[in-house]
């Protein structure tokens, strides 16, 4: 019954895709002027997912306003893709006929700019570097190596990468293919001159390499991410996966803004939250008598929150520490030194989901470490569904490497020390120290100290922040797609008219063309 309904979906997704390109290719006037480049390898095998819809939509408002759109399509260029090897470590190579299919379908009304199959190698010495060598790897200009580390560790779901024959030929067939993106890039370069380019996400390497070319070239080049709420994009010049969020400093919550704000964070609070088409918390668990039985013990609670080691934000994030496990390991001593106090250490609830499992995981450095039989230690596995909030109200201080649940433990009123960038980390929302040396010197003085205060104002900003985040510049495109219902993550398109992705008619299209047409923040000027 499942494989029935999966194939009459697609039936219908098909068609309907179909009827909608027929409208709004009749409704589109004439291109005219310098085209806008669209690339999005990374985004879907097949059918489709949020950021091909969100990319798909863009473009078709771009055409409809008269702007030629241009589409670089992976035409079975790449020796092994990203989404492809996450499914089996690159031992196949990747599914090019389901993927080049599903592109026929999506871009068939506009000029498309191939990346095609190559033999090149990007450089002499490849087949017998060490991966030290490969991740260092230049070529005519191109810090290759750099290019495909990010999408290696996601593909591997894991940072620290071994140098064995499998993870060297998957890099080898990385560097390849972001020598492949690079050559069809610049070919489109040349035949299509460009005013600006949109990728998805921009870290994994073929839309990495040609985000690096693009600003090379001098072009403007836009990022995009799923936004915080579902069924938003977020969109930027800088890097989607850093979420650089630029708040005005006039911008203050209106009474209903604030109403709105207070309604949002009272689901939240409950678990009632999903990004990426993904639901984190099925439920919420109370602390229960057997954590205060363990707890009781203890002159205080201090929480510490872990992120998911391979997450293309991770980069952004290694401002103090070289990764988070180094962080890791340096609380390790302070554990010990505070014996006083209660350690609940928390594994992000995205690491153990099926599919995306870590391969390098928190819970195995607790095991390898011992620190599950610690007596002032208790570790929170990712399928644990305690809640993090109740535990969060009941702490001195709250300890983060740069998940969002910073900012929402300032909201719950409870000093905040970061050990990584985050979002929010360029407002005076949680502490985040200059240095390591700073960093270790401040938890000290924190864990010893009888109070920690907020930061001056901290809770206004991060109320600030937040809003702007959530409301802002998350921008919605639930008028045009809705959560596929047997796929977590991807979409299928609703019935619309063309005239609803006009400038004119749409907040959201309204902030995509000025961002990318005239180089404004992607902010929505009213609420969608």
């Amino acid at each position: 019954m499942a494989a029935w309904r999966s194939k009459w979906l697609t039936w219908q997704d098909r068609r309907r895709l179909a009827r909608l390109q027929r409208a709004l290719a009749a409704a589109a006037p004439r291109a005219q002027g310098a085209a806008v480049l669209f690339f999005n390898a990374s985004a879907r095998l097949w059918g489709l997912s949020q950021n091909a819809a969100f990319q798909w939509l863009a473009a078709w408002s771009l055409r409809l306003a008269g702007v030629p759109v241009v589409q670089l399509v992976c035409q079975a260029g790449l020796p092994r893709c990203v989404l492809a090897a996450a499914q089996d470590q690159g031992r196949q190579p990747p599914p090019c006929a389901m993927c080049r299919a599903q592109s026929q379908r999506l871009y068939a009304a506009w000029p498309v700019a191939p990346l095609p199959p190559t033999e090149d190698d990007p450089g002499p010495g490849l087949a017998h570097a060490p991966l030290a060598d490969l991740l260092a790897w230049e070529h005519d200009g191109l810090p290759l190596g750099a290019l495909i580390t990010p999408g290696l560790r996601w593909a591997l779901r894991r940072h620290d990468l071994n140098d064995d024959p499998p993870t060297r030929a998957l890099a080898r067939a990385f560097l390849r293919g972001a020598w492949a993106t690079a050559q069809a890039f610049r070919a489109a370069l040349q035949t299509h001159r460009p005013r600006a380019v949109v990728v998805f996400n921009g870290q994994f390497y073929p839309e990495a390499t040609v985000a690096h070319l693009a600003r090379a070239a001098g072009l403007p080049t836009i990022t995009h991410e799923v936004g915080l709420r579902p069924l938003t994009g977020f969109f930027t010049h800088g890097e989607a996966t850093a979420y650089p969020i630029r708040i005005p400093p006039d911008f203050r919550l209106t009474p209903a803004m604030q109403a709105r704000l207070n309604a949002y964070l009272s689901r939240r609070f409950q678990g009632d939250f999903s990004m990426a088409g993904v639901r984190f918390w099925p439920h919420m668990q109370g602390l229960g008598e057997d954590f205060w039985a363990q707890a009781r013990r203890f002159r205080a609670i201090v929480p510490i929150f872990t992120n998911v080691v391979f997450d293309t934000s991770q980069k952004h994030a290694n401002v103090l520490f070289p990764h988070m496990f180094a962080w890791l390991d340096g609380l390790r001593a302070v554990i010990r030194r505070h014996a006083d106090i209660f350690f609940v250490l928390r594994a992000h609830p995205d690491e153990h989901r099926p599919g995306k499992a870590a391969a390098q995981s928190v819970r195995q450095w607790v095991h390898h470490h011992g620190l599950h039989t610690w007596p002032n230690v208790r570790f929170v596995d990712a399928d644990q569904y305690l809640s993090s909030y109740e535990l969060i109200t009941h702490s001195k201080l709250v300890l983060i490497y740069n998940s969002t649940i910073g900012l929402e433990a300032v909201l719950l009123g409870k000093p905040v020390l970061a050990a990584g960038a985050a979002r929010f980390t360029p407002y005076p929302i949680v502490y985040l120290p200059p240095s390591v040396q700073a960093y270790w010197q401040q938890l000290e003085a924190f864990l010893t100290a009888e109070q920690v205060p907020l930061p001056p104002q901290a809770q206004e900003h991060a109320r600030r922040f937040l809003y702007y985040q959530l409301y802002k510049v998350s921008l919605p495109f639930s008028r045009w797609v809705e959560p596929h219902p047997l796929v977590r993550g991807y979409v299928r398109l609703k019935p619309f008219a063309p005239q609803s992705l006009r400038a004119d008619a749409s907040p959201t299209m309204r902030a995509i063309h000025r961002g990318v047409l005239h180089g404004q923040p992607f902010v929505l000027d009213e609420e969608e």
